[in-house]
């Protein structure tokens, strides 16, 4: 199969079937690429990559300020040009989240879903019990659930498959389509320490990416691959640390955690656990936030074939809140170069729009924003910023400990799960590797 190009015609917002606040974190289109398929727009997104998340060395704020508005490859396509993906884990909660996000998508056609024996069979609307605010996706409730093998149903004709499986079954499930030909996109653990599987965040560490042709090669594949987001709680950490580590470095930083009921899925913990309580034990969390962190905030060897582990000491502490969606982080930090609130704050507020310089079309208008307001972050207030996509920090000020403390927040079931894997498969597009 050829990589995917996106076309160049424009499809009506009203056409796509959504909402106004929902499209406005889409780009506009762009003109239409020439028949090299990314060739010099690839080659100006490697240069936004570079300046923009390269390495783990502190760079100026100077330096990560420039646009690239040159980058334009936000482009809506006519459904019968888009890639088709699968959705795995369809009717749990970050399965139903994938759907919501890829309804209308420019790009992608979700024409394969996937969940366990007892939902193979039937029409999606009967399998799933529904829970998101919008209703089921009049394209995607009659689609027929099959089992999650790469042969099944409708499976075999997708290029992108995203996963919400649970971890205790995500690993083979996935590694299977991946050596099928397809590339797979997951918010599962299993394989993101793997040593050639990247934990890629566009705003973070897009340079990550350059990996996959060593995981191909190593593991015999041609189309097929594995990239994985992080888990919801280090996503929102090092997007919101991302402009301070490029600016100053940091040496290290402890984090405690106030996490949403809906990062433990559906039906997740009953009203007699954490209805007026706070429970201070995620199972695995702060062993995942610790080690994620230091491989998300890294960089690749000089043959792109290894990562280059951040040096810095992570401790974290997790608890869950009785808040339904928004992870919510206090954060303080030792830096390698010193550095007043002030500066902290104009490092964010210069921090690029990363994601959308590179043209990904669920991108939000900033990556990261900061509010001066004293009480902000909230999660109720907050979470839906950039269309869940946009990590806050707030209270940012000096530490009589540390050097910084902050607050930070981010949407985990979007930018930290389902959102994030469709802005992997955005950048992976880009870079003309679906296909």
């Amino acid at each position: 199969m050829a990589a995917f190009v996106p076309a160049s015609a424009a499809a009506p917002t009203a056409a796509r079937g959504r909402s106004a606040a929902h499209t406005s974190r889409r780009a506009p289109a762009a003109a239409a690429l020439p028949a090299s398929r990314f060739g010099g727009a690839s080659l100006a997104i490697d240069a936004a990559a570079s300046a923009f998340c390269g390495g783990g060395a502190a760079r100026p704020v100077a330096a990560v300020a420039s646009r690239t508005a040159a980058v334009a490859l936000v482009m809506a396509v006519a459904p019968g040009d888009r890639v088709k993906v699968g959705v795995l884990g369809c009717t749990g909660s970050v399965g139903q989240r994938f759907l919501a996000l890829l309804e209308g998508h420019p790009w992608f056609e979700v024409s394969a879903l996937g969940a366990s024996p007892r939902s193979a069979g039937k029409p999606y609307a009967e399998a799933a019990n529904w829970k998101q605010a919008t209703p089921i996706p009049a394209s995607m409730a009659g689609l027929t659930v099959s089992e999650c093998s790469p042969t099944a149903g409708a499976m075999a004709d997708c290029a992108i498959i995203f996963s919400g499986l649970d971890a205790s079954v995500a690993g083979e499930v996935e590694d299977a389509f991946a050596a099928a030909g397809a590339a797979v996109f997951s918010n599962a653990k299993n394989h993101r320490m793997d040593a050639d599987v990247p934990i890629l965040i566009p705003p973070v560490n897009a340079e990550h990416v350059d990996i996959l042709a060593a995981q191909r090669k190593a593991r015999g594949w041609t189309t097929g691959c594995l990239v994985t987001n992080a888990n919801c709680s280090t996503t929102a950490l090092t997007i919101a640390l991302a402009p301070i580590h490029r600016a100053f470095g940091i040496k290290s930083l402890t984090v405690a955690t106030m996490q949403a009921i809906s990062g433990s899925g559906y039906p997740g913990l009953s009203g007699m656990d954490i209805l007026d309580n706070v429970v201070p034990h995620i199972g695995g969390e702060e062993e995942k936030m610790e080690e994620e962190a230091t491989k998300i905030l890294g960089g690749l060897s000089p043959a792109k074939d290894a990562f280059a582990f951040a040096d810095l000491a992570v401790s974290a502490m997790c608890n869950r809140v009785h808040v339904l969606d928004g992870h919510t982080e206090a954060v303080s930090l030792t830096l390698d170069t010193k550095a007043t609130p002030a500066e902290v704050i104009a490092a964010i507020e210069a921090y690029p729009a990363v994601s959308k310089d590179m043209g990904l079309p669920s991108a939000p208008a900033k990556d990261v924003a900061y509010t001066a307001v004293t009480d902000r972050p909230q999660p109720r207030l907050d979470r839906m910023l950039g269309g869940g996509f946009t990590v806050s920090v707030g209270r940012v000020r000096g530490c009589n400990i540390a050097d910084i403390r902050l607050v930070c927040m981010g949407h985990n079931t979007i930018v930290g799960a389902a959102g994030g894997s469709i802005l992997n498969a955005e950048l992976c597009v880009t870079k003309g590797l679906i296909g």
